[in-house]
């Protein structure tokens, strides 16, 4: 009977010692393997803490640079110039150079004294990433080939960035001709050239087919040309 007793006493004790160990083991934190150090928090916050990093929009803007490196909060821009919402400054139809100009969105600040100008050329690789060099001259070929704009005449006409980016063309090369309705007939419509060649600011889009249309030959003289005249140039 005394043995009996003896067993139990040492058989309850086993037991409440292996639920004590494992109790121990379940609330120890588990180890990093060793060398391995522990991930770093990451703060990511739109105020005045830090942004540990947030990428920039397209070429445009740097959120990054604005927030982080010059330390603007989101009031500074929020909802005062830019709604805080993904292209709804390009929604509202008058983000251009020209609202810039004039002291509205970007141009709040970039004045030529809170930061630097939108209006000289040499700002314009900042922000463009080139140097906005107007072309003289856009072949279109897409969907036919050989259509000619003469930028440098329209602009020597007194239009200017505005009057054409970026309601009526995207400022981008090859923009048009990416859009499947870059047709004669969304011209008829008004659309892209058909904004002014309406017949009442100038001639009708559907008249004067040759002052456009050249053709692939006719590309193929123009750069023969051009490429005479630089050549000549070269000489002298």
């Amino acid at each position: 009977m005394k043995l009996k007793k003896l067993f139990l006493t040492v058989l309850c004790c086993i037991a409440v010692a292996g639920i004590a160990a494992a109790t121990e083991k379940n609330a120890a934190p588990a180890a990093n393997p060793a060398g391995e150090a522990a991930p770093a928090k990451q703060v990511e916050s739109f105020g005045d803490t830090q942004i540990i990093e947030m990428e920039s929009t397209k070429q445009m803007f740097s959120h990054k640079s604005h927030v982080v490196a010059i330390g603007l909060a989101c009031d500074d821009c929020h909802p005062a110039l830019f709604d805080r919402k993904r292209g709804a400054a390009k929604a509202k139809g008058d983000y251009t150079m020209a609202s810039l100009d004039a002291g509205k969105y970007c141009g709040s600040c970039h004045d030529g004294q809170t930061a630097f100008n939108t209006t000289g050329p040499e700002t314009c690789k900042k922000c463009h990433g080139s140097d906005m060099k107007q072309p003289d001259t856009v072949v279109f070929n897409r969907p036919v080939k050989g259509v000619l704009f003469t930028h440098k005449e329209h602009v020597a006409m007194g239009l200017d960035c505005a009057s054409c980016h970026d309601q009526a063309f995207e400022m981008r090369k090859g923009a048009a001709e990416e859009n499947a309705g870059f047709t004669m007939r969304a011209l008829y419509a008004g659309k892209y050239c058909g904004v002014c060649h309406n017949g009442n600011i100038a001639f009708a889009s559907n008249t004067r087919c040759t002052s456009c249309h050249i053709g692939a030959k006719g590309v193929e003289k123009m750069n023969n040309r051009a490429a005479m005249a630089a050549e000549q140039k070269k000489q002298h």
